[in-house]
């Protein structure tokens, strides 16, 4: 049989008869899994300069947001979208922990934007604060740290108003951070450590895309073409051998519960193994066959495919997802067409221990209560909207401390995914629901939570290392562009013994705002985009000491706040009964008391306050 044939069979499980029908013009049934994936580029730097506070390496990099085509279906002419120099999924950045970069994002769309590097704790003028736009001719410089241990993080627009619009057409790329102690764990890496960016869209009767501005759209789009790096239901040629997969869903509205069928084996199901999270590794791998991951989530897994050579396995969605709702295909993600040499055994093992994570103690400061809803025909957070300037700031968290926010989905059979900008946080409740926390949500740290209809879940975190004024929203985008939108305010604290010389609170601080250019400048690599005023740029950064001491700034906040910890070494005692220090264990898999006993713990002793 010809590759192509057996690659585009469509076998009576994958049936095109399936509920929901098509809002687009019907995909061509035998162009499913007939397109190779595609991989994004990497993006390199520009420049490399060494900085003369730290004599570490600092990259330079550009991007330019430009409107270009790409061809989504066989039978219409390509469909034009506007991405990061030109491309969906924009370019891949690989960063090295302990390189500093600075990103000079040059504005040649159809509109203003933002970026926000999703999984970064930036200071607040770089993590694309939604007021914070670039407009048309305009550019601006984003400087990261990526001191954060490795992880998949991946910069999308945040304009006020124009996030969906302007992500649905293009403007998402995944930004890969590694450390030395990751690249040391012998998990899938290089050629076997792929990304895998899933979306939906909803395209016009000619091939275009379906505007939901253009549609006055204020709720969803959920989208019935399913596509994967930007093509439509691709496969994947693999080896029989493990590869490590990075799931981040970019899309706007659709949640996905994943899970794989080996199809020359009476298509059972093959498990996942769960090893990072939006904050990096878990704590110990998780083999499940089903992984719920929805809007800017992303969910690290590794797939084995030693045993299926010759063989072929297809993601597949579970219909019925949350408030989604299902159409003809969307039902089915990818194939993978497993052949039968193995070229390198590099890199092939998943450890029973991934690393240890810094899950924050068990004690709050303060506990603090969200509730997402629609209500008056708006998105509203505790019937708040990002409109309402002045009532917008919905808490005040001190710098360094820890606390306990429960998030509440309001009704209405609505779901939203959370995201709260700048921390990590650990979901440790999930109620109103038929489902507890997800096994792997259990050993990881996160900064999105999915709220499925009606339930109610609660997540611990230290703010911190930064002062200053940060969002949380719902990443279903359509809502957050309907107003689904807030901050909250780190406070400094005194008596932290940091020589601080600037503290970066105000998102909207003028010297780092978007500034016009000309572009007979940039043709000429002139003006500000020689190498001599990149250089200086570059080093106006480095001298404001933004970064350079985050471990000393992270350790001075552990040990102003942590004091109940410290005396915990010497007394055993703490409010729950436990030491935080042990759970922190017994979560990394140390302590030999059982998780079921420190809940039960915590339990009484809630009981009886």
């Amino acid at each position: 049989m010809a590759i192509r044939s057996a690659l585009c069979a469509v076998p009576a499980f994958l049936s095109l008869v399936s509920a929901g029908g098509w809002q687009s013009p019907e995909y061509p049934a035998n162009a499913f899994f007939s397109v190779a994936l595609p991989i994004p580029p990497v993006k390199t730097p520009l420049f490399t300069f060494t900085s003369p506070q730290t004599g570490l390496p600092v990259d330079y990099f550009e991007v330019d947001i430009k409107p270009f085509t790409q061809k989504f279906y066989p039978q219409f002419p390509a469909t034009r979208l506007v991405g990061y120099d030109g491309l969906f999924p924009g370019p891949t950045f690989k960063i090295t922990q302990g390189r500093e970069s600075i990103v000079r994002y040059i504005n040649h769309a159809d509109r203003p934007t933002s970026i926000h590097l999703h999984g970064s704790y930036s200071r607040s003028p770089f993590d694309g604060y939604a007021d914070d736009t670039i407009n048309v001719g305009e550019y601006k410089d984003y400087y990261y740290p990526n001191s954060q241990n490795a992880r998949t993080l991946w910069y999308h627009d945040h304009a006020v108003h124009a996030t969906a619009e302007n992500v649905y057409f293009g403007q998402a790329g995944f930004y890969i951070m590694h450390d030395a102690q990751e690249l040391a764990t012998g998990i899938p890496q290089g050629d076997y450590d792929i990304p895998l960016g899933i979306s939906a869209h909803r395209y016009n009767k000619d091939g275009s895309l379906w505007d939901p501005v253009i549609n006055k759209e204020v709720t969803s789009v959920y989208g019935d073409v399913i596509e994967v790096n930007g093509q439509p239901w691709p496969f994947m040629k693999v080896e029989p051998r493990k590869y490590r997969f990075r799931l981040l869903d970019l899309g706007v509205s659709r949640t996905y519960k994943l899970y794989l069928l080996a199809n020359q084996q009476n298509n059972k199901r093959v498990n996942f193994t769960v090893i990072g999270a939006d904050a990096g590794l878990l704590a110990k791998p998780i083999s499940i066959d089903t992984v719920t991951m929805s809007i800017a989530e992303r969910w690290e897994v590794v797939i084995d495919f030693a045993g299926f050579s010759g063989q072929n396995i297809t993601m597949m969605n579970e219909r019925g997802v949350g408030a989604d709702s299902d159409f003809e295909a969307t039902d089915r993600v990818m194939r993978f067409v497993v052949g039968n040499i193995v070229t390198s055994t590099a890199n092939n093992n998943i450890p029973a221990k991934l690393r240890d994570v810094p899950f924050p103690p068990p004690d709050s400061v303060a506990t603090r209560t969200f509730e997402f809803a629609r209500g008056n025909g708006e998105w509203q957070i505790n019937g708040v909207t990002w409109s309402d300037v002045a009532e917008r700031v919905l808490g005040r968290p001190q710098r360094g401390s820890i606390e306990k926010w429960t998030l509440k989905n309001g009704g209405g059979g609505w779901s939203h995914p959370i995201h709260i900008h700048l921390i990590d946080f650990q979901v440790i409740q999930r109620i109103n629901s038929n489902r507890a926390v997800l096994p792997y949500e259990a050993v990881a740290l996160q900064d999105v939570v999915w709220l499925g209809p009606g339930e109610t879940v609660t997540v611990m975190a230290r703010f911190a290392p930064w002062p200053g004024q940060y969002m949380f929203h719902c990443h279903n985008l359509i809502h957050e562009d309907h107003d689904m939108l807030a901050e909250f305010n780190v406070t400094q604290v005194a008596g932290l013994g940091l020589n601080e010389t600037e503290l970066f609170i105000n998102p909207l601080e003028p010297q780092y705002r978007a500034v016009p250019f000309n572009q007979g400048d940039l043709n000429a690599r002139a003006g500000p985009f020689s190498q001599q005023a990149i250089q200086d740029k570059v080093f106006f950064f480095t001298a404001k000491n933004a970064y350079a001491d985050v471990k000393k700034v992270e350790a001075a906040l552990e040990a102003f706040w942590n004091n109940k910890a410290q005396k915990e070494k010497r007394s055993g005692s703490s409010p729950f009964g436990i030491p935080a220090l042990e759970r922190r264990d017994m979560l990394n898999g140390y302590s030999s008391m059982s998780k079921r006993t420190i809940e039960a713990k915590e339990r009484k002793v809630r009981r009886s306050r």
